[in-house]
């Protein structure tokens, strides 16, 4: 039997995260001592083990309770189930990998990339991913008309597109030395928000939530230190003296 600081320990979670599981009944202790001790067994170990798979995967804890709670409940089948959805996050992290390695070799002049290139690991199912989180940012209804207007272009359209849209980034990246006020970088950021019409017409507000998401988002981060890991922060920056300009 482990207690709630073993088990916490064993596991890297917190006593107050096996506190909280405990008072949503999702996962019990397999008794509690005269002391009010709880007590974990094998049972409940391996129910933890459960949970954390599940959360490692992104499911909500309302849903693994469902899930879990089924009589039909099958571990051997949700462990096989879990491999398989870990190996398709270890496939597409490796391509990540290889993706920064190879723009990293691009940076330093050592080999040249496609703009298509660039993005390899960025699955469907991801975008479809950021397009439900868009959701809640900036209302359903534009996002969806948003992904609509995306799926009526032509690959040729879109690969011209993609491709100007890059471009605005490359020329952003030689504006740096600039300065983020200068002429250059702001004519820049005025062609970077007419690109977004070819998606959505957004605020100034909203322009600058997504200059700033590049910086705060952890996933956009990491694609714009691809490119250059000071440009998240100076198109912040140009955006923002950009959207300042705009309103007065």
């Amino acid at each position: 039997m482990l207690t709630v600081k073993q088990l916490s320990k064993l596991a890297g979670v917190t006593p107050r995260t096996l506190h909280h599981y405990d008072e949503i009944g999702l996962l019990k202790p397999t008794r509690v001592g005269d002391n009010c001790y709880r007590y974990y067994g094998d049972e409940s170990v391996l129910r933890l083990q459960q949970i954390l798979f599940y959360r490692e995967l992104g499911i909500p804890l309302e849903d693994i309770k469902k899930i879990m709670g089924r009589r039909d409940f099958d571990v051997m089948g949700a462990l096989r189930s879990h491999k398989e959805a870990l190996q398709k996050q270890v496939s597409r992290l490796n391509r990540l990998i290889n993706t920064v390695d190879n723009t990293i070799n691009h940076l330093k002049g050592n080999t040249i990339m496609s703009e298509k290139s660039l993005f390899e690991g960025f699955s469907e199912e991801q975008q479809e991913k950021y397009a439900a989180e868009a959701e809640e940012l900036y209302g359903a209804e534009g996002v969806r008309a948003s992904m609509r207007r995306w799926k009526a272009y032509s690959a040729d359209e879109k690969k011209r597109i993609m491709e100007e849209g890059s471009q605005n980034y490359k020329d952003m990246i030689a504006a740096m030395p600039k300065g983020a006020d200068s002429p250059e970088a702001q004519a820049i950021v005025e062609r970077w928000r007419k690109h977004m019409d070819y998606f959505w017409t957004p605020t100034l507000d909203q322009l600058f939530a997504l200059a700033n998401g590049y910086v705060e988002d952890p996933r956009f981060r990491a694609t714009f230190d691809q490119m250059h890991p000071q440009l998240a922060e100076f198109m912040r920056e140009a955006v923002k003296l950009y959207v300042a300009n705009q309103k007065k």
